[in-house]
């Protein structure tokens, strides 16, 4: 079992990132740590520390991303949950071995080296989680 399971961030997918910050930010107060383009995945992300988790909203930048489709299917929300673990590589085994359906059975790298892996939603009770390793 992981030895230190957190909530590292929730992603919120947006189609208009300004109209999104002038909620989360503006009005809700949360301080607009930066925003990324994160090629790798087609998207911009604007990140919004809160507590010792963060909100993280999602704006595709390309019209055929995996993001770009899930706002055409289900419009802009609740996108993911993502969740730090130590060792991402071993977690993704023992999930495996218990028949998780996993959409990355291999460790991704992000272009900052971050490593992630995302499973199926079938296997969550409907939820995309994102397991990340710090």
């Amino acid at each position: 079992m992981p030895t230190a399971l957190r909530v590292h961030h929730l992603a919120v997918v947006v189609d208009d990132m300004d109209r999104a910050l002038s909620f989360w930010r503006d009005a809700l107060g949360l301080e607009l740590a930066g925003i990324r383009d994160v090629p790798e995945q087609a998207s911009q992300v604007a990140f919004l520390p809160a507590g010792e988790a963060e909100i993280e909203l999602v704006r595709p930048t390309s019209g055929d991303s995996g993001v770009a489709r899930y706002l055409a299917k289900r419009g802009p929300g609740m996108h993911h949950i993502c969740m730090s673990v130590d060792d991402l590589s071993g977690t993704l085994e023992r999930l495996a071995a218990q028949g998780v359906r996993l959409i990355n059975p291999e460790p991704m790298a992000s272009a900052d080296g971050r490593r992630y892996a995302f499973v199926h939603p079938e296997s969550t009770g409907g939820v995309l989680l994102e397991l990340y390793q710090a």
